[in-house]
């Protein structure tokens, strides 16, 4: 069992340590950890499940909408996502992306959009989806290609999106496209676009090393109203990196939790394992390595509640953010792999705990901006700051 003396942190408040024994013993009951042969329904169920729970209410803001609160509390989401993860890949997927996908309807969504939308997503009625990246534009957004041509009171889309979660079972997809009014990033627009929309299909279904519903969009002569536009026109950059902003510490979370399962499993397995007439913990080595992934793991902790926690209190967190995805993920990646290799031959066993944990961590050093674009943006910031100082 994990050791939760973690939520007694000054980051805390008591409702969250609440929240999260409350959610413990809820999954521990209602979810299972193995992956299902069929992962669009096991998905849809676990929306479902997640919804009727109460859960989905934690994703969104707005109490008018069915929230559990006026705004996004940051730390309930991330605390929410570690202790899915904890449980189950797919749980957490879940949950992520019907926050992720409904943000920007949160954030910059109208009050008809807000209406129509938001209640049914945290009721788990409606399924959503974030569509941002293409083929050619995944980390370099402004290279994005997919355009949306305003005819009077509609737009007309055309183009793809790629490795888009939630692709071929969302009930409606918040989609980018290039609008025109400026270059590059400047020019892009953010939209709602439902299921069935004549114009819109689904081009292709990916299969990824851990199982979640993943597929690429066609969009040919697409027409939506214009009232589907969320937020200005030519400010869909903004509104996407502030959905990300809201849900990238929360990427981190999950991976916290994902490393807190790989450290019970490997320390189940250290004092368990007979080897050589005593047991693996027994050995300097295997001590040595289960100190460096319980420093590793509250590391990326610390890292992942100070961003979550700046945010609740009004403060921007764009390098809080990306430090905290950075570490939590790169760590977890590492503690799973020195889980793995106690487990030896067992470990890649298929549908292992281990070997589970191993397929699901390795998304989340890629999507929602990868370890190098974390990097890149720890980068930005500090030099902004330096230069700031300096004038």
């Amino acid at each position: 069992m994990s050791d939760k003396s973690y939520l007694d942190w000054p980051f805390f408040e008591a409702q969250h340590a609440a929240l999260e024994q409350a959610l413990d013993s809820w999954a521990s009951q209602h979810i299972s950890q193995q992956h299902e042969p069929d992962v669009d329904q096991a998905c849809r169920t676990l929306v479902r499940q997640l919804g009727a729970a109460g859960w989905l209410a934690h994703a969104i803001a707005g109490s008018e909408c069915g929230a559990a609160g006026a705004t996004i509390d940051t730390r309930a989401i991330c605390l929410i996502r570690e202790t899915l993860a904890r449980h189950s890949g797919l749980a957490d997927f879940a949950f992520a992306m019907q926050g992720l996908g409904s943000g920007a309807i949160c954030l910059h969504g109208s009050a008809a959009q807000r209406a129509a939308y938001l209640p049914r997503v945290a009721r788990g009625e409606a399924i959503a989806a974030f569509a941002l990246s293409e083929p050619q534009a995944g980390s370099d957004v402004a290279a994005m290609q997919c355009a949306a041509v305003r005819d009077g009171d509609e737009y007309v889309l055309d183009g793809e999106k790629t490795w888009i979660s939630n692709g071929g079972i969302a009930d409606f997809y918040v989609v980018f496209a290039r609008t025109g009014e400026q270059p590059g990033a400047r020019g892009i627009s953010a939209f709602i676009v439902d299921a069935g929309t004549p114009g819109f299909e689904i081009a292709e279904r990916i299969e990824v090393i851990a199982p979640h519903p993943l597929a690429r969009l066609r969009f040919n002569g697409c027409r939506i109203p214009a009232s589907q536009r969320i937020g200005e026109a030519g400010q869909g950059f903004k509104v996407a990196m502030a959905t990300l902003d809201v849900f990238r510490t929360s990427v981190a979370a999950a991976a916290l939790g994902f490393a807190r399962r790989a450290l019970d499993e490997a320390m189940q397995r250290a004092t368990g394992r007979q080897m050589f007439g005593q047991v693996l913990a027994d050995f300097q080595l295997t001590q040595a390595k289960l100190a460096q992934m319980a420093t590793g793991i509250d590391a990326a902790a610390l890292l992942t509640y100070r961003a979550a926690w700046q945010r609740d209190q009004g403060r921007i967190v764009t390098k809080e953010a990306a430090m905290a995805k950075l570490t939590a993920t790169e760590t977890a990646q590492q503690v799973i792999d020195a889980a793995l290799q106690m487990f030896g031959g067992l470990g890649v066993v298929s549908e292992q705990p281990v070997e589970r944990l191993y397929r699901e961590i390795r998304a989340l050093r890629i999507y929602e901006g990868a370890t190098e674009v974390q990097q890149l943006i720890i980068a930005r910031e500090l030099l902004r700051a330096a230069k700031n100082k300096d004038m």
